[in-house]
């Protein structure tokens, strides 16, 4: 569904990304781990688009993203769903409205189709009668979930999680972790997920790449990845502070 090849990235003099190769294939969970600072969320922002790379390739469904001209990438991004950190919900918007949104923009659907829909998927995310409330009105985890149906609601073929359980406690991080797979097992999508929760990249991923230095340093089954030697791995998925792996080359 993804290939990415030899993607580097630098801001300002400083390399993020040198060299990252990665394979995702269509129809299952993909968890991308690292630590704070590693790079994830800039390796997502590439996919959909919203960034460019210094050099590298991208190609999704075959055509590469990073050669594509802004009408190109445009209708590209009609592919993706996307929940950011957060939810990134629009303050002064209901919840009916922030899911209606991506409707409104891109789908010539009648008013009376988009509510009917915005109802469905925010009762398939388990949440009912909520839409005329307004994001601060709701709880963290109702938020994420109010994000994960406006990601759903263009019916994409690829959805982006970028630290979907962030801030939230452990109780409602599994409430989140096991909509995620329920959604995905029900719809086979190809969803990308961005973590540093080793418990939940486990239980979410089919396949878990870990992003090191800017490179995918280890990457395979979840199994693979537990039964992988390699010290620096192993200490990251320990959460030691012991070992190898220091703040400074977490966040390099």
């Amino acid at each position: 569904m993804i290939e990415i090849v030899d993607l580097k990235k630098s801001f300002q003099g400083q390399q993020v990304l040198q060299g990252v190769n990665l394979k995702i294939p269509k129809g299952g969970i993909l968890v991308i781990i690292g630590g704070s600072g590693a790079g994830k969320s800039v390796l997502l922002k590439h996919m959909i688009g919203l960034l460019r790379p210094d050099s590298g390739h991208i190609y999704v469904s075959g055509r590469d993203i990073c050669r594509m001209k802004n009408w190109e990438l445009r209708e590209s991004r009609k592919k993706f769903g996307m929940l950011f950190q957060g939810a990134a919900l629009f303050d002064s918007m209901t919840v009916g409205d922030n899911v209606a949104f991506p409707l409104r923009e891109h789908a010539r659907m009648r008013e009376r189709e988009i509510q009917k829909r915005v109802r469905d998927m925010l009762g398939r995310v388990g949440l009912h009668g909520v839409e005329h409330k307004y994001p601060a009105e709701l709880s963290g985890g109702m938020r994420k979930r109010v994000g994960l149906a406006r990601a759903l609601i263009l019916e994409p073929e690829i959805v982006l999680f970028d630290e979907p359980t962030t801030g939230l406690d452990p109780i409602m991080s599994d409430v989140i972790n096991r909509l995620i797979l329920s959604t995905q097992r029900k719809l086979s999508l190809t969803f990308v997920i961005i973590s540093h929760d080793v418990k939940s990249a486990f239980l979410l991923a089919d396949r878990i790449a870990f992003l090191y230095k800017g490179k995918i340093a280890a990457e395979g089954s979840p199994e693979e990845i537990r039964a992988n030697p390699d010290p620096v791995l192993r200490q990251f998925l320990s959460g030691s502070a012991e070992g190898p792996l220091t703040a400074a080359d977490l966040e390099a």
